[in-house]
């Protein structure tokens, strides 16, 4: 299972609400490393001009 998922599973069924917070917060910054990996790896692909 992916971290993600993982991650997902657990807010679905938590009721604390600072947990949630912090699930949420580490979701959003997962999130946004991979959006980052992927701008970079298409910069890497595409030719010098």
């Amino acid at each position: 299972m992916s971290i993600e998922r993982f991650i997902m599973k657990k807010l679905s069924r938590c009721k604390h609400k600072q947990l949630r917070a912090n699930l949420l917060q580490l979701l959003v910054i997962r999130i946004q490393k991979a959006q980052e990996r992927e701008a970079l790896a298409k910069e890497s692909r595409q030719p010098a001009i």
